[in-house]
């Protein structure tokens, strides 16, 4: 037995060896950026399993320390540890779990060292020359994304505009989201489908013809000049509820649209093309891609879908209409109204089928406004209970927004109570922002060419920020004066502060090669407090893209890059990288490992700036 024991504790220490020499080819090899935090979360569970082997699921918990003088990261589950323990009758204190899970972490190239505090938190100070390297890394191979298991297909469902009807705020936030998170998932290197899922079939759509027929007789072979779609669609919608004759001539054309007669998807098609056009103009100010596929892509589905449902004996009669019951939820689904037409609820099905069956998504996320929450799970319900999909292998999620209000803190409204136009805000968005541009006279410093670059970058990265940088669950106050302050948390603030750090190398007249050349041969020395603070902050990126993808919240995206540039602030304000003579203002002296700390804040920045969509100018 004691040869065995022997023999175990040599095999143990040369595993460690192994392991260690891994971990640090890995470090040295990869391009991608590591998450620190998932690297230590590694380190505590190998050494839990080794302390505790018959403790199943045993919970791990670490995070970054909030007080710099407790370490960098803190480790904090033996009091779950403890709890899980007590409940199978084992009484273990929560500090003595600490120390065995301590004696169980052999050397690494991550770990300086460990400390144990208060009822059992550990303390984790990490390497600097661990740190010094990652950021080392990331200077020569620029910001490369942290690896990720596998490639997967991401299907993200949103913007979503109804057919002949303005897009309005709502439009705006789920357009502002659904890219974000399209973008983030690009980044990560997931094959991403951005879906449109627009309302372009229905019942509307026959007094909508009916009323192109009378107005635009000859539409057939002359483009009809639709310039306000909104009040075609108002006159249509006006004669449908009081014209009785023209309200049987809709239901005949929705009949015949339904039938595909040529001359109906003609009509059809005119009158989508011209919405089309419109949504265009707001999705080219706002740089977004999709692809559209409306409800009318997945008509001929829905009988299939139907049909099935019935197959299995799944569906319910009432009243005429067939229903479906999902187990636990109250509220059925309605598959087909009691005139035979299909619902909303039948297209979404034969939606989700069509993504899961046909573009074989493995993540499916669906970006409306919280009020569909209750629609969209009972829809997800009824695809699980029919055996489309299995939750724990493939994820279909909603996504849901609260509503934007107006700074009266009502639903936002013009001032005739209408709906705002989303190119009438966005107009609005690029005028406030020259007239602030112009307020602290970029004008006379820029060119005409800088200074319009500049307008739409804080602009339309001004409205998209204040959207993301608030928890998308939540509403939100729309407030130009707000979102254009260039104090605080604000897409204005972080621009100017982006353009200041690109700035620095430029009026050192250092050049871009010379900073290339000295990341391959400088060591980023961390000695004082404010680069440790910063160095560290630069590689938690990471570590926020991994939270952002578990659960969609990109605000978090916005405190990290708030976070980022007020931490540069510090050590730019307390770390000389360029000193000058104060007669001549020549460069005397230049910190190269302080100019490349520069370099790395900025280049994060831009990759966080482009997941969030905003578009970064060099001067302002």
């Amino acid at each position: 037995m004691e040869e065995l024991r022997e023999e175990n504790s040599k095999l143990k220490y040369r595993l460690n060896i192994l392991k260690r020499s891994l971990q640090e080819e890995q470090s040295e090899c990869s391009q991608s950026m590591i998450n620190i935090n998932q690297r230590l979360q590694e380190v505590f569970g190998n050494a839990i399993r080794a302390a505790y082997p018959d403790l199943e699921n045993p919970p791990l918990a670490v995070t970054p320390n909030q007080q710099p003088k407790f370490g960098d990261y803190q480790f904090n589950s033996a009091m779950a540890m403890a709890q899980m323990m007590k409940a199978k009758g084992q009484k273990v204190n929560p500090r003595e779990i600490a120390e065995t899970v301590m004696k169980n972490i052999p050397d690494n190239d991550i770990i300086q060292k460990l400390e144990i505090a208060g009822p059992g938190f550990i303390n984790i100070h990490l390497k600097k020359d661990f740190v010094s390297k990652l950021l080392t890394n990331l200077l020569r191979n620029g910001v490369k994304p942290p690896a990720v298991e596998a490639k997967k297909k991401v299907v993200v469902d949103f913007s979503s505009p109804n057919i002949a009807k303005e897009m309005h705020v709502g439009h705006l936030r789920s357009t502002i989201i659904g890219d974000s998170m399209c973008r983030l998932f690009e980044f990560l290197g997931h094959d991403v489908l951005r879906l449109n899922h627009v309302g372009d079939w229905g019942t509307q759509f026959g007094m909508l013809i009916a009323h192109l027929q009378d107005k635009f007789p000859d539409y057939l072979t002359v483009s009809p000049p639709i310039g306000d779609l909104q009040g075609f669609y108002k006159e249509s919608k006006k004669r449908f509820d009081n014209e009785e004759d023209f309200k049987k001539r809709a239901y005949q054309c929705v009949v015949r649209l339904q039938s595909k007669e040529p001359e109906f998807i003609k009509a059809w098609n005119l009158i989508c093309d011209v919405s089309r056009q419109e949504f265009q103009k707001v999705y080219d100010c706002l740089d977004v891609k999709l692809i559209e596929r409306g409800e009318s892509y997945y008509q001929d589905m829905m009988t299939t879908v139907v049909k099935e449902f019935e197959d299995k004996g799944l569906v319910e009669m009432d009243e005429g209409r067939k229903i479906v019951f999902t187990p636990g939820l109250p509220l059925p689904l309605t598959i087909v109204k009691s005139d035979g037409g299909f619902t909303y609820d039948t297209s979404d099905l034969a939606a989700l089928k069509q993504r899961l069956m046909e573009e074989k998504a493995d993540i499916i996320i669906y970006v409306t406004d919280s009020g569909q929450g209750v629609h969209f799970q009972v829809v997800f319900a009824a695809a699980q209970m029919i055996g489309w999909y299995d939750p724990n292998v493939t994820r279909v999620e909603h996504a849901g927004f609260g509503v934007v209000l107006g700074e009266d803190k009502k639903k936002f409204k013009t001032r005739s109570g209408d709906t705002v136009r989303l190119m009438d805000l966005l107009e609005e968005g690029l005028k406030r922002s020259m007239d602030k541009l112009k307020d602290k006279e970029r004008d006379k410093v820029l060119t005409p060419e800088e200074l319009q670059a500049a307008q739409t970058s804080v602009a339309f990265g001004c409205i998209k920020y204040a959207d993301l940088s608030h928890n998308r669950i939540n509403d939100y106050v729309f407030s130009f004066d707000k979102m254009l302050d260039d104090r605080g948390n604000t897409a204005a603030y972080l621009l100017y502060a982006f353009t200041r750090i690109r700035s620095i190398a430029r009026l050192a007249n250092i050049e871009d090669a010379t900073l290339r050349k000295a990341a391959e041969t400088t060591e980023l020395v961390l000695d004082h407090e404010k680069e440790w603070k910063l160095g560290k902050c630069i590689l938690r990126f990471p570590e926020i893209l991994q939270k952002i993808l578990e659960d969609l919240l990109l605000h978090t995206l916005c405190d990290y890059l708030y976070e980022l540039a007020t931490t540069f602030t510090e050590f730019y304000d307390t770390c000389y990288c360029v000193e000058k003579d104060r007669q001549t203002g020549e460069v005397v002296k230049v910190n190269m490992w302080r100019m490349l700390l520069c370099e790395v804040t900025a280049a994060v920045m831009a990759e966080g700036f482009d997941i969030l969509g905003i578009k970064p100018v060099h001067r302002m």
